[in-house]
Order: structure tokens, then C-alpha cells, then sequence
């Protein structure tokens, strides 16, 4: 027998909203409503994931492929930036520093593989590590000089 969470999501939350709204707590899915909440804060961290990855990508191509910078890869990284803050400001929590460190470290492990895959450069071109603070990521002005 399946459940109306299973059958239609959607009315499923509204049935669950409504319970809420009139305060028929004995009828909510407690354990269905505990996993939709752990799952929706996995979702904001790993939207923020997503993002790094797409700023660090970008930034890497930056700095190693310097002949080929365009305008497109400025506007990406204003925009990542801006999406980044924008996301870090509707969930502060996730500015927590150790958080935001373990994240930006796989993101970085991810942009890393992207970047081979986008500039064909070795990835041992690339540092092992992320070579850039998060202040200077967020930093509208900076883009890493060439290293070639």
C-alpha cells in the first residue's frame, strides 16, 4: 500500500501545511516530515556546493587559460559570486567556517575535475589544493593572475 507522500508529493505537503495550520498534530507524517527537512537543508548546502564548483571552475580557466578569457567567463564568475552571497545570505548557518571550509574543499575537488574537462589541461596543472581564500573568491575585483 502506498502513501499519499509516495502517490503525489505536492498534496502530500499541502495535507501537511494544513494539519499545521489547524493544529492537528496527531495527524502529521512525523517521520516522513523529519526526512523532507533533513532533506531540504542537504539541498541549500548542496546548492552551495554547486555553485562553488562553477565559480572555481571558472576561476581556474581564469588563471590557466589565459589566451582564451572571454566575457562570458567574467559574467559567469560575477554571477556565481553574486548567487553565492544571495544563497549565503538567505542560510547564514552555512557561513559557518568550518562548514563553508569542508564545502569549498569539495567543491574544489570537483571544479578540479571540471576544469580538466573544459581546458584539456593535465589535472596536475592545476594545484591539489585550492589556492584561493573564499574572501578573495567573493572579491568582485579579484581574478588570479596567469601562472603560465
Amino acid at each position: 500500500m502506498t502513501t499519499l507522500h509516495e502517490q503525489d508529493f505536492y498534496a502530500w505537503t499541502n495535507q501537511q501545511a494544513q494539519f499545521l495550520r489547524t493544529g492537528c498534530l496527531s495527524k502529521l507524517d512525523v517521520d516522513f516530515l523529519i526526512e523532507e527537512l533533513k532533506s531540504m537543508g542537504a539541498s541549500e548546502k548542496r546548492e552551495l556546493l554547486s555553485r562553488l564548483e562553477v565559480l572555481l571552475t571558472h576561476l581556474l580557466k581564469w588563471q590557466y587559460q589565459p589566451a582564451l578569457q572571454t566575457r562570458s567567463w567574467i559574467l559567469t564568475i560575477e554571477e556565481q559570486r553574486d548567487r553565492i552571497k544571495d544563497h549565503l545570505d538567505d542560510n547564514p548557518s552555512l557561513k559557518n567556517p568550518t562548514n563553508l571550509q569542508s564545502t569549498l574543499t569539495k567543491a574544489y575537488k570537483y571544479a578540479l575535475r571540471q576544469a580538466e574537462k573544459e581546458t584539456e589541461l593535465a589535472v596536475t596543472t592545476f594545484p591539489k589544493q585550492c589556492q584561493y581564500s573564499f574572501k578573495q573568491m567573493m572579491d568582485m575585483s579579484f581574478y588570479p593572475h596567469t601562472c603560465l
